[in-house]
């Protein structure tokens, strides 16, 4: 645990110093919320976004800090997350500030999904060193399914979908950080249990920098973290699961996504079937979401992101009791 533990402190520093440098830079460039610009916004006043680029960058520090001490290589993979997740941190700010379409910003997601597959040292040890889902265990009967070159577009889709989900749960103030804070936590233990020392450095370095940047971004928000923030930490978190989890405890890696982010998966497939159902696009955005409705019940915002919290907390902790259970692979 100790050079985890090194990970995630580098990286809480690092964002939480570096945050109100990067609002300053947000306002100076007009990258600003505006609360009018619809209706399911629940903030009042126009906040600064762009503060994902303080959580990157407490990321990026972080990891190769960490690795620099520890004297461990960089493995490709490490470096493709962090090369990817930067250009997703660009094409989020962008967005911030242009509003792309849903189409663009989807073709962006999966691109990377596929793109970070392809990030691996040798031939030989791609099962091991990829994030690619070559395959999984069936639980109970041990069946093992092979899914040969459809695990590409299908481990796209698995990135993409939680990668989108961590943005889309982002309507309250430090909803998404406290989350990724939870899901990082998650992911060390669980790859320190598995012996895989690199995906609990990243996850590490995730987990602290969302809880330095919650220190700003906690209600009442002084900056959000924005498109940008939320593709980082998504698709960091699912890169990370599909290497730390999928592949540590074979007979529970199905349901381990479930669990791990459980939460922002559940609230996005509650959205969308609530779309469908009333004949409206599943991109327009609304107030469906988990945190509108316990809004609307008359909880505050801290009350409502600690039910979610406390929520996330319990389905994690479910997700480390599997793999103790299962053990490792």
């Amino acid at each position: 645990m100790k050079q985890p533990f090194i990970a995630g402190i580098i990286a809480l520093a690092v964002s939480y110093l570096l945050t109100p440098f990067v609002r300053k830079l947000a306002i100076h460039k007009g990258a600003v919320d505006d609360p009018t610009r619809d209706d399911r916004r629940v903030h009042t006043e126009p906040i600064p976004r762009w503060g994902g680029l303080a959580i990157y960058a407490g990321i990026l520090v972080s990891v190769v800090a960490t690795f620099l001490i520890s004297g461990q290589p960089l493995k490709p993979y490490v470096l493709g997350i962090l090369l990817i997740s930067g250009v997703l941190m660009l094409a989020g700010a962008l967005d911030d500030l242009y509003q792309y379409k849903a189409k663009i910003q989807a073709g962006i997601l999966f691109l990377a999904g596929v793109a970070i597959q392809f990030f691996y040292q040798n031939p030989a040890d791609w099962k091991l060193s990829r994030v690619h889902i070559y395959g999984f265990e069936m639980p109970f009967t041990g069946q093992y399914i092979w899914l040969a070159w459809a695990a590409i577009p299908l481990t796209a889709i698995y990135i993409f979908v939680v990668t989108k989900t961590m943005d889309t749960i982002d309507g309250i103030d430090g909803l998404t950080a406290g989350i990724a804070t939870i899901a990082g936590s998650t992911l060390t233990l669980i790859a320190v249990f598995g012996a895989q020392p690199r995906v609990a450095i990243l996850a590490a370095a995730v987990a602290g920098a969302s809880l330095g940047f919650l220190r700003h971004n906690y209600n009442p928000a002084k900056i959000f973290m924005g498109t940008g923030g939320a593709y980082v930490l998504g698709f960091t978190l699912a890169c990370l699961s599909v290497v730390g989890t999928l592949k540590t405890a074979a007979a529970a890696a199905i349901f381990m996504p479930l669990l791990i982010f459980g939460l922002p998966l559940i609230d996005a497939m509650n959205v969308v079937i609530r779309r469908i159902k009333n004949k409206v696009p599943i991109t327009q955005a609304d107030k469906r979401h988990m945190h509108h409705e316990l809004l609307a019940r008359g909880l505050s915002q801290r009350q409502t992101v600690w039910v979610l919290y406390i929520a996330a907390a319990v389905l994690c902790t479910a997700g480390l009791l599997v793999i103790r259970v299962f053990g490792a692979k």
